[in-house]
């Protein structure tokens, strides 16, 4: 299968990403288990481990999930440790913390290239985003009440509207009549801000009910969410017993993914051991860009 960027001729070889994506599974998980850490795998990395014993044939990525404090003590360790080809890179890692893509850390694969059709931007994310990575989404207390919580929720998409204004470039041609007056308003007010203050609201904001719960045993938790998920949110919570780690067989390794997996593939795919019809198993766009070296 070719990739069909303007600018570039190479062979796109999904084995070949799926294999590094299993490298940074395996380091990531080697860190974990050096230092009692837990993660979990997610989404369709858990799908496929479900469905597929490995990788979903066609899926180009994978998803892994940490509570709060779990990610606090992987990200001090996680550049001392990782392979030399790997890295790190935090949200406001991109030209000193002035520049924005969204709040997700994510580990990249330094020996491989995205074949992207808009140069410039990869050049203005300071080519860390040229690369493979796995994203590390990470697991927030929301407050108890559904007005609460969705005032919580709305304050991240809130922080995500205004961080677009240190973007290179919007795109305008995806949002439509009131959206567009919204993400216009939240942009105009973002470049007045400094992405450092966007990154510092964002991150108090995110942990604050889970730093409260945490210290305050008179205060009963509320549900929890993926807090740098957005601007969308991939779910919610009902409560703990689905992040309780349990081993699962993946590519013929074992890694950790949530107890209650059926109610998680249930609430993001209905039906989940049903396959999608043949012409949306694809690769994404994005992955079609990749060249493993």
């Amino acid at each position: 299968m070719e990739n069909t960027s303007k600018n570039t001729d190479f062979e796109f070889d999904l084995e070949k990403i799926h294999k590094a994506n299993l490298e940074i599974l395996k380091a990531v998980r080697e860190i974990c288990i050096r230092h009692n850490i837990t993660y979990l795998i997610d989404s369709g990395t858990l799908l496929g481990a479900v469905r597929h014993r490995g990788f979903i044939p066609w899926d180009d990525d994978v998803d892994l999930c940490f509570r709060r404090e779990e990610f606090e003590k992987f990200k001090v360790i996680a550049n001392l440790e990782l392979p030399g080809n790997m890295e790190l890179v935090m949200p406001d890692d991109y030209r000193d913390g002035e520049a924005f893509y969204d709040f997700v850390p994510r580990v990249i694969y330094k020996n491989s290239r995205r074949h992207s059709e808009d140069d410039a931007d990869m050049e203005f994310y300071e080519g860390k985003l040229n690369h493979l990575w796995v994203d590390l989404f990470i697991i927030d207390r929301l407050p108890k009440g559904k007005l609460s919580s969705r005032l919580m929720r709305l304050k991240q998409q809130i922080f995500f509207g205004m961080g677009m204004a240190h973007r290179r470039k919007l795109d305008w041609s995806k949002y439509k009549g009131l959206q567009k007056l919204e993400v216009s308003v939240l942009v105009g007010l973002g470049r007045l801000i400094p992405m450092k203050t966007i990154f510092k609201w964002q991150d108090n904001s995110a942990k604050k009910y889970t730093e409260l719960y945490k210290t305050d045993n008179n205060v009963s938790a509320g549900k929890s969410f993926f807090s740098n998920y957005q601007p969308d949110f991939q779910y919610c919570v009902v409560d703990d017993s689905w992040e309780e780690p349990i081993s699962f067989e993946f590519e013929g390794e074992r890694f950790t993914g949530p107890r209650e997996w059926d109610k998680v593939l249930k609430m993001l795919y209905g039906d989940y051991m049903k396959l999608p019809p043949v012409e949306k198993r694809q690769p994404s766009h994005s992955g079609r860009e990749l060249e493993i070296q």
